[in-house]
């Protein structure tokens, strides 16, 4: 079995602490392909999952580690809560303004207090 971190071209020996970083790296970059993301550069591969290692290991795809990683990750949830948030609220407000044109439609038919005092009489 060959190595991971023996494949990094010169120079990137640093860029990665383990080899599982590359393999974690590698998949969330192959996702991104599959999802429609454009490559970085020319490649000789087919397969998103073979593109998205040679874009690694050849230092095209930027990461975050440690801390810097955990605050990228909080900042996305909240761009993501807000934007949930903004089509929750779109949709509320369109369910109460279709009900409020419903509710203006209704015909009430109860006798009014002047209509019950002339039958009373």
């Amino acid at each position: 079995m060959v190595d991971a971190l023996s494949l990094l071209p010169e120079g990137h020996e640093q860029q990665f602490d383990s080899r599982y970083r590359i393999v974690i790296i590698a998949a969330q970059r192959a996702r991104q392909l599959m999802q429609g993301a454009q490559l970085s550069g020319p490649t000789k591969f087919k397969k998103e999952t073979s593109q998205a290692l040679q874009e690694v290991l050849e230092g095209r795809v930027p990461f975050l580690v440690g801390d810097e990683a955990k605050q990228a990750m909080k900042e996305a949830r909240r761009v993501v809560e807000r934007e949930v948030d903004a089509a929750a609220l779109a949709r509320h407000q369109e369910v109460a303004s279709e009900l409020q044109k419903d509710l203006s439609v209704y015909i009430d038919d109860t006798p009014r207090i002047e209509e019950r005092s002339e039958a009373e009489e």
